[in-house]
């Protein structure tokens, strides 16, 4: 991390070191931004993982009399529980600063963005809400992921 010296007036503390300096470590351009899309990938597979269960389950939230580009919803919820799975796999890995891991993530959020447009029949908002957090997470993972998040 990089760190500057900073004086002794400078600190809103009392001074307790001899020399007088204190070091301030700021985080890179992005550190936040970079968590943000961590945690919602890790949201995303969950909620996509609790929709997924409720499709299969014949839940009564969804949209009744729906009609899907292909198949039903059965098969939707099955396709929603692999994309969790999926998120919540590549929340983990992007945590070990690689570029694998950058482009997992970044390959997950696309593949629900696109698996979220296509379930938009069953749940037209929360579809829409999650494709905008997908594209966050890209934007994120692409920008201030890989070997930028090691120095985190």
């Amino acid at each position: 991390m990089a760190t500057e010296p900073v004086s002794k007036d400078a600190l809103p503390y009392e001074d307790t070191a001899s020399s007088g300096l204190y070091y301030e470590q700021k985080a890179p351009a992005g550190a936040g931004l970079l968590m943000f899309a961590v945690a919602m990938m890790a949201i995303a597979g969950t909620w996509a993982i609790i929709e997924g269960i409720a499709a299969v389950a014949n839940s009564r939230i969804f949209v009744a009399n729906s009609v899907f580009v292909f198949s039903n919803l059965n098969t939707w919820g099955w396709i929603m529980l692999g994309l969790g799975a999926l998120l919540l796999l590549a929340a983990f890995t992007v945590f070990a600063g690689s570029q694998f891991a950058r482009w997992f993530g970044i390959t997950a959020a696309g593949l629900n963005a696109i698996g979220q447009l296509f379930f938009i029949q069953a749940y037209p908002l929360w579809s829409m809400a999650m494709f905008a957090a997908d594209i966050i997470i890209i934007y994120a993972l692409a920008t201030y992921a890989g070997p930028k998040l090691k120095k985190l």
